[in-house]
């Protein structure tokens, strides 16, 4: 598993969703993986009514790719596409940082992905999580403030990022399994801060450096 990760959420409204899929799958994540450290990159999409929200994760080789010069290069020259494209994403957050804990091996085409009000314990207890029956992988990130809140041209596109202090994923091979592990292990979710009572993503897009 990844040393590091980088999760970014965003809205988009139906007449946008289309040029946002082409912009993702034909720009910018195989921009993004280009970039020294970036390993990989998955889209998910979030299981709402009326609601298109997604979820991009990127596996970094390491935390401190977030503040690499390479990286940095690009979120201050964005392309033409990402000029046209940031400024109608909403309810937008990112976050990214070392991965404290992982549990599980692979990964799973259904996530909960909880948003944590505090830094994540490079101590806490999610094997049992992991364990479940078909759970892939747990992992718990804690967000690095400072890469994760540096002042970029691509930012002052968006006019605000929202932000977060941790990440606990869940991944499965089915959303009812998730569900249903979240549920039974809603004590240790709690104590990290977090809620089980989130969305499901479902994977729709993939990318590895190389391919």
């Amino acid at each position: 598993m990844a040393n590091g990760l980088l999760a970014i959420w965003s809205d988009v409204d139906p007449a946008d969703e289309t040029d946002y899929l082409h912009w993702l799958t034909r720009e910018h994540t195989a921009e993004r993986v280009g970039i020294p450290g970036f390993e990989g990159v998955r889209v998910f999409r979030a299981g709402l009514d009326g609601v298109c929200r997604y979820l991009i994760l990127y596996d970094l080789s390491s935390a401190a790719v977030l503040t690499s010069a390479a990286y940095l290069a690009r979120l201050n020259e964005p392309t033409p596409w990402s000029r046209r494209t940031m400024p109608v994403l909403r309810n937008f957050a990112r976050g990214g940082g070392p991965v404290v804990r992982a549990f599980g091996t692979g990964q799973g085409g259904h996530i909960l992905a909880m948003r944590l009000p505090r830094a994540a314990p490079a101590d806490a207890s999610l094997d049992a999580i992991a364990g479940e029956d078909r759970v892939c992988a747990v992992r718990l990130l804690t967000v690095d403030r400072d890469g994760s809140d540096m002042a970029t041209n691509e930012k002052a596109l968006r006019g605000g990022d929202g932000s977060f202090a941790g990440l606990l994923l869940i991944e499965a091979t089915d959303e009812a399994a998730l569900r249903a592990a979240a549920v039974r292990h809603r004590e240790a979710v709690a104590a990290l801060g977090a809620e089980v009572d989130v969305p499901a993503y479902s994977a729709i897009f993939m990318l590895r450096r190389g391919a």
